[in-house]
């Protein structure tokens, strides 16, 4: 794989995981003119990309063996190990020199056990996890954190261009999900403060539209705030990344800062806010529902 070039009309793609970050990223393969076999636990969830013209086949063994590089984006890291290492998994059909990308959002050990299959078997794999939710997925423009070999980073640079617009290579295995736990630490404070932002903006009796056009250009700005706050005020909590995968993502970082010997008390704060939606039967719901819970706590309603 690493002595031809990467194009469309030459270089086999296969997807797996076609939820609602996958979907969209997956469409921009497509759409430049990619050959890409496609797999999904529920067939009808990559209908759109079918119809695009991806093709279908029935496992993640079949898509590697079919495939010159894998994209890999699914929920948990219990998924990922199954989707690898799995009976049918991608281990199983493994050609040599192909290229396995995880997108997922995962365990940094894991990526490394990824990384030494993969090198074992004489391919070659990247952890390169994102950031930017649905709209960023949908407008080609996440931000991508990659661990693994920079060689193998530079030469699918072509196609991690059509995905995201801040593409950066961390370091060796593992070093994108670390990065990505980097990431989920901010926007768990930060997720928290545009809450309580609102929260207190209601009983100030302040109008919140107006409230954030100040508030969002001002030091406080933040993606998040001038993203999800508006959805916030007009009650939509459409998932464009889900409490139940958030609630995952921080367990990965508490544990992981754990097993470095740090303590991050505000996470683990926002954790169990989160945790506390989830109860609440919101876990399908989109990260802003955390406003769900607080609003409980403060008597806001």
């Amino acid at each position: 794989m690493l002595d031809k070039k990467v194009e469309p009309g030459k270089t086999k793609i296969g997807w797996i995981g076609t939820g609602i970050m996958g979907r969209a990223m997956c469409a921009h393969l497509i759409e430049k003119g990619y050959e890409t076999l496609v797999f999904n636990r529920t067939k009808n969830k990559a209908e759109q990309l079918l119809n695009s013209g991806a093709n279908w086949v029935d496992n993640p063994k079949k898509v590697a063996s079919n495939s010159d590089i894998v994209f890999t984006i699914v929920g948990f890291p219990d998924d990922v190990k199954e989707v690898y290492f799995g009976e049918n998994g991608i281990f199983t059909g493994l050609r040599s020199n192909m290229v396995l990308v995880d997108m997922t959002t995962t365990e940094p050990t894991l990526a490394k056990e990824i990384y030494k299959e993969a090198k074992d078997n004489g391919s070659y794999s990247l952890d390169a996890p994102v950031s930017g939710g649905d709209i960023g997925a949908k407008n080609g423009k996440l931000s991508i954190m990659v661990g693994g070999d920079n060689k193998v980073f530079e030469k699918l640079l072509p196609i991690f261009n059509l995905m995201g617009e801040n593409i950066v290579y961390q370091g060796e295995a593992g070093a994108g999900q670390h990065t990505k736990m980097c990431n989920q630490i901010t926007v768990a404070g930060n997720m928290i403060g545009v809450c309580e932002n609102l929260l207190y903006c209601y009983k100030a009796g302040l109008d919140p539209h107006t409230m954030l056009k100040s508030v969002g250009s001002g030091a406080a700005s933040s993606w998040l705030l001038n993203n999800l706050g508006p959805r916030i005020v007009d009650k939509d909590y459409d998932p464009g990344f889900f409490v139940e995968h958030f609630i995952k993502d921080m367990g990965i970082a508490v544990k992981e800062s754990e097993q470095m010997g740090i303590d991050l008390p505000g996470l683990k704060l926002v954790k169990s806010l989160y945790e506390k939606a989830n109860e609440m039967g919101h876990g399908k719901l989109g990260t802003q529902a955390l406003i769900l819970a607080l609003e409980g706590l403060t008597k806001v309603d």
